[in-house]
């Protein structure tokens, strides 16, 4: 195992409550209604496809530009008030420390929304961050994952990704990573290379060499 990458939204962090809230906020300001269900035509995507997606949905004739400030102005402000760690996320990562096996975290979000949550959580504690702003194409593209695996020069068959939504496991799984899933707002299902497990407290780093070996 050379290498384990963090998803961060839903997987590392509860934030996919905090994006309801803004997403509701900024869809008030266009004038429409946004619903849990919107959110998760969304989930694990980039802010350009979000942006894009609450203009249609709301017909406003507003600039994607200003929309996209709105969202990143929100997100930063809630999240710089301080993050809610997912139940066994900063265990399994100082686990992996400990054992010395690099960890990257790789987020679909932009850098000045993850930078908001690593003020909190630690930046210090990841050997790497990989963000939309880092990247041509986010998941479910495997670009994210391709480009954390070549930064710290190992080979993404020998590394195990923690994904929460569709979008991110088939990033993953598009990589040539293993994956484990621990869905949050969508389903995922089991698969060959993927472990699917209902939080990352049920997962301890034997389990994810034992992953790849599989």
């Amino acid at each position: 195992m050379e290498a384990v990458f963090f998803d961060m939204d839903g997987l590392l962090v509860d934030s996919e409550r905090v994006w309801l809230e803004i997403e509701t906020e900024v869809m008030d300001r266009l004038g429409a209604r946004w619903t849990p269900e919107h959110q998760a035509h969304l989930v694990g995507g980039s802010m350009e496809r979000t942006v894009e997606y609450m203009l249609d949905v709301s017909s406003a004739d507003v600039a994607p530009e200003d929309v996209r400030d709105w969202m990143v102005a929100g997100m930063v402000a809630r999240l710089s008030q301080g993050v809610v760690v997912m139940p066994g996320a900063a265990e399994l990562l100082d686990a992996l420390r400990a054992e010395g096996v690099p960890v990257g975290l790789v987020t679909s979000s932009l850098k000045e929304i993850a930078d908001a949550v690593l003020k909190g959580f630690g930046r210090d504690r990841f050997d790497l961050v990989v963000t939309a702003d880092d990247v041509l194409r986010t998941k479910p593209d495997p670009e994210p994952y391709l480009t954390a695996a070549r930064r710290l020069g190992v080979e993404p068959v020998h590394c195990v990704v923690l994904e929460d939504s569709p979008n991110g496991v088939a990033a993953a799984t598009a990589a040539g990573c293993a994956v484990v899933a621990v869905p949050n707002l969508l389903p995922v299902e089991p698969a060959p290379g993927r472990l699917v497990v209902s939080s990352l407290e049920d997962v301890g780093v034997a389990d994810l060499r034992a992953l790849l070996r599989s």
